[in-house]
């Protein structure tokens, strides 16, 4: 049985990982446990042998997550002036890390920003991954805030043995493409990918950051939080730090400003699925030490696979995922295949009634459909035995095929040019910004720097030049 790390867990956080995540089979039995970090997403095992749904009651009692209830969903309401995304209706975004204090504070009219990522291994993105993004933009317009994205092409690097760094970059350029199609304001996003800026002129800051997180966190929380042994490369262990320097505003001068006194006050959002809190486990227990905030977490469900509700849609498996670039016949032919929750004969699903909790395409309306009265009469009809498993499967593709219609629309939208000007340090545009005297001083720091930047080079090109090179 994996042991707990000897660093004492924060009061609200989880249990070390490993304690949790890794799958534990008895001798006497075939049960095994739930898998849920960063690297590993899948059900447990019953005592026969079966798969069984991701169990996410159980997930915010070991994590120490707070569930979402109705009042705060009221109050998000009365604060942002914005009806609760469908997500937060059904329960899909369903447990939290002090999202009451960004609350609290966003109603004192203290500034926040928000930030989540994407890991890129694959050209394209499914529909999985364009789920928590939708829910961010939706954030974004309703609290009217900036929104930082990271790209980690590093980390997919570091733990992927059979990608290439070259891969890995441009998965993050294509990806960038994708994600600017949710529709996210680009007056208010900064899009970036580690390979690019942890190590330019503008991630000076970042860095700093990196190394102050990096310097307070240790090889054994590392590996009680993530499982990591002595045969995980280096920079694995020290890629939680990388992860962490995004969520304190003090990374983004640009953005935020240069005083630190107000700047590391500045508290972050991050929105992600449950998977990825376990890097914030380790940001939060260390941000005090250092004088900076702690970030919230809002968590998402994961998007089940095609083949079932015990494991999420992967990027790297094709036959459990429906991407972004899918056709409509693609799509059709997907679903079609798609695991049902409904009975072996059409008699038997009259008599019995179709099981929605574990019928995939009846999952993924609940995703993307936004009437909650269609959702409940497509629920009651198919449990009710009214309606056949072909039914639910044509419904889920009529929704799918839509959705990923109109985002292939956007997407032919948004050219090389756009993504560059996203991916651009610049200072971002919301309530509170740094003034336009500091934004003046910032800028003029950067043309000094660049013009002495500028300077080494004429000098290096006239030796070379001297010397007959």
């Amino acid at each position: 049985m994996a042991t707990v790390s000897d660093v004492p867990d924060e009061p609200g956080q989880p249990p070390a990982l490993t304690a949790f995540s890794l799958a534990e089979i008895s001798q006497e039995s075939k049960i095994k446990e739930q898998i849920i970090t960063p690297f590993d997403v899948s059900g447990g095992v019953d005592e026969h042998g079966k798969a069984v749904a991701i169990d996410y009651d159980k997930l915010i009692d070991h994590f120490g997550s707070q569930r979402i209830d109705k009042s705060m969903l009221e109050r998000f309401e009365r604060l942002t002036g914005k009806p609760p995304h469908r997500l937060l209706r059904r329960g899909l975004v369903f447990s939290h890390r002090d999202l009451n204090l960004i609350l609290d504070k966003y109603e004192k009219g203290i500034p926040f920003f928000l930030y989540t990522g994407r890991g890129p291994s694959s050209g394209s993105m499914h529909v999985g991954h364009s789920v928590p993004f939708e829910f961010t933009k939706y954030l974004q317009d309703a609290f009217n805030v900036p929104l930082i994205i990271m790209l980690t092409d590093d980390e997919k690097f570091l733990h992927s043995p059979k990608l290439s760094l070259k891969d890995c970059r441009k998965f993050a350029l294509e990806n960038a493409l994708d994600i600017i199609a949710i529709g996210f304001d680009p007056a208010k996003t900064f899009i970036f990918a580690d390979t690019d800026f942890i190590y330019g002129g503008h991630g000076a800051a970042f860095g700093q950051n990196i190394l102050e997180i990096g310097k307070k966190t240790t090889n054994n929380q590392i590996k009680g939080t993530f499982g990591f042994n002595d045969t995980n490369n280096i920079l694995e262990f020290a890629f939680p730090a990388t992860q962490s320097a995004t969520s304190f505003a003090t990374s983004f001068p640009f953005i935020f400003g240069s005083n630190p006194k107000t700047v590391s006050k500045i508290p972050c959002l991050i929105p992600c699925a449950i998977d990825q809190d376990p890097y914030f486990r380790q940001c939060r227990d260390n941000a005090p030490r250092l004088g900076l905030v702690k970030p919230a977490l809002i968590h998402t469900v994961f998007l089940p696979s095609l083949r079932g509700s015990e494991s999420k849609m992967s990027a790297s498996d094709t036959e459990s995922s429906i991407y972004l670039s899918d056709t409509d016949n693609q799509i059709k032919k997907k679903v079609g295949k798609a695991f049902s929750g409904g009975q072996d004969t059409r008699e038997l699903q009259e008599q019995i009634g179709g099981r929605t909790a574990v019928d995939v395409p009846f999952q993924y309306l609940t995703f993307f459909l936004e009437s909650d009265k269609e959702l409940g009469s497509l629920r009651e009809r198919y449990e009710k035995g009214l309606m056949q498993s072909g039914e639910m499967k044509a419904a889920a593709t009529k929704e799918l095929q839509t959705y990923v219609a109109a985002f292939r629309e956007r997407r032919k939208a948004v050219t090389p040019e756009i993504r560059e000007e996203f991916m651009r340090p610049r200072q971002l545009i919301f309530r509170s910004m740094p003034s336009e005297k500091e934004q003046a001083a910032m800028l003029e720091d950067r043309k000094k720097a660049l013009q002495k930047e500028l300077a080494l080079i004429d000098g290096e090109m006239e030796r070379l030049q001297g010397s007959g090179a």
